[in-house]
């Protein structure tokens, strides 16, 4: 059975960028279009992984980060922030929020694959 991903981003061109790129190679997606619409979907849906953009109306993506980490069903899910921003400062709230890892729009389809697969394998 195939592992199933979360994209959450609020810019439809980048879900879509990264429901293509992970469907491509063999993973179901789950698209969402803010942080409350993913919290609202993850009751629903089981997932393997979240790659959820920082900056997004409605809740953003450390808020994301903080409340699937305060929930203790899926506070070991994994979780990469998928995102403009490049400051140190904003790596480290990450980080410190409890990301698993960072990737730096715009990003290629074989980073973000190699990162998915690091994570969470095949």
């Amino acid at each position: 059975m195939s592992k199933t991903i979360m994209t959450v981003d609020d810019s439809a061109s980048v879900r879509q960028m990264v429901s293509f790129t992970l469907s491509g190679a063999g993973y179901g997606v789950v698209e969402a279009e803010h942080g409350q619409d993913a919290l609202d979907k993850l009751k629903a849906a089981a997932v393997n992984l979240i790659i959820t953009d920082l900056n997004m109306p409605v809740m953003d993506g450390i808020e994301l980060v903080r409340a699937v980490r305060s929930d203790p069903a899926l506070k070991f899910l994994p979780i990469v922030l998928l995102t403009t921003e490049s400051q140190d400062s904003k790596k480290q709230e990450g980080r410190q929020a409890g990301a698993t890892g960072w990737i730096v729009k715009p990003f290629k389809p074989e980073q973000l694959l190699a990162v998915v697969k690091k994570i969470i394998g095949a």
